[in-house]
């Protein structure tokens, strides 16, 4: 069996630490709909987030956070939660890991260790993007695909042009 990936063992080690900075972090938001749940309910959110997080990571498997991502937007957009509260609540959660991924991953695998939390997060966030404006507009919403704005981009900061 191999040994778990540094930001798996950090999940893992960090996870209680982290669930509770994320917590009171949004607690301190002052958002309506979150202080309203309480700290309990805004906790178990973050559990099955976090679940999510770890399992993605663990199993390089985006399927679940998609499905939840999709859940979660309906739920939330159905109860009259604004993305925004949403979507902060996701970045305090992911602002707590990559404090502790900066902090402990030894710099030649910190790429990584971001990469995979913010990709993972990155896609809980844009796929309820997604869904609340097909929501709002009662449409399909693709996901954004943003590979036109770096087209032209590649080599262009690193040669010595003489432009």
């Amino acid at each position: 069996m191999t040994p778990p990936s540094p930001v798996v063992d950090l999940l893992l080690r960090h996870e209680t630490a982290i669930l509770s900075e994320s917590v009171e972090g949004l607690l301190r938001c002052r958002l309506a709909r979150y202080e309203a749940a309480g700290a309990e309910e805004t906790l178990r959110r973050f559990q099955r987030l976090y679940s999510l997080l770890l399992d993605a990571v663990r199993e390089r498997d985006l399927e679940p956070v998609f499905a939840y991502s999709r859940e979660i937007a309906r739920q939330r957009f159905a109860e009259g939660i604004d993305l925004q509260e949403v979507q902060s609540a996701i970045n305090i959660l992911e602002e707590a890991v990559w404090r502790r991924v900066v902090r402990e991953i030894p710099p030649e695998g910190l790429a990584e260790a971001l990469g995979l939390v913010s990709t993972v997060l990155g896609l809980c966030k844009d796929t309820l993007a997604s869904t609340y404006v097909a929501l709002a507009t009662k449409r399909h919403a693709p996901s954004l695909d943003m590979t036109a704005l770096f087209r032209g981009t590649q080599n262009r900061f690193y040669t010595n042009s003489t432009e």
